[in-house]
């Protein structure tokens, strides 16, 4: 191209051609860019044989991986095991492993230190006792207030106002059963049982 201005001409045979414009671009070691600082020819192409095997490798038992996969559920389904059930497994296995791991055997025995020094300290053995101890006052307090109040309904019952009250519900009493025995002296009874007079069965 002799002008950057020239105008293409689409029908032209050589449309879209630039030949004299292009460069040879370079396949191969080159178009990786330079070997990184430190490392050889030989030994870059080394390692990137040695990369392409790994990953070959990784792709290959990824295969294999799906397949056992799904062998696996094949089986399970069989078996009748649900998901649900291999859930379970695997969170049990995981507790398990917790348990059993140097973080959570560390952390147990840390926590029971802890726990022998807090219950041996001064302050804990104080602590407890004056718990201990509020605990007998209450309970000693709160039988008293059991006892006086026993006695006030005692010398409740012994008052002259208790007395008159229980003196006007026997009167009601009587007034109601004397009432009811009115009533049922005009109905007789196949079994005879109207000619006896009712049982007085209530506490008052």
């Amino acid at each position: 191209m002799e002008s950057a201005s020239q105008d293409i001409n689409l029908n032209s045979p050589n449309k879209g051609l630039l030949a004299d414009a292009m460069t040879d671009v370079p396949v191969g070691n080159a178009a990786r860019g330079a070997a990184p600082e430190g490392l050889t020819l030989a030994e870059e192409e080394e390692l990137r044989a040695e990369l392409a095997k790994v990953e070959e490798e990784i792709g290959t038992l990824r295969q294999v991986l799906a397949a056992k996969e799904r062998h696996c559920g094949e089986l399970k389904r069989k078996l009748g095991l649900t998901p649900l059930d291999g859930l379970k497994q695997n969170l049990s296995k995981s507790w398990h492993d917790v348990q059993v791991s140097n973080a959570y055997v560390k952390t147990s025995e840390k926590l029971g230190e802890w726990n022998d020094k807090v219950t041996q300290s001064d302050f804990y053995k104080k602590t407890q006792e004056t718990l201990s101890q509020a605990g007998q006052k209450t309970s000693a307090a709160l039988s008293n207030v059991g006892s006086v109040i026993s006695r006030k309904l005692g010398d409740m019952r012994n008052s002259a106002t208790f007395k008159s009250f229980e003196d006007r519900v026997g009167t009601i009493k009587s007034r109601v059963v004397g009432s009811r025995e009115n009533s049922t002296d005009g109905l007789h009874s196949p079994s005879g049982a109207g000619d006896k007079p009712p049982q007085d069965n209530a506490p008052f």
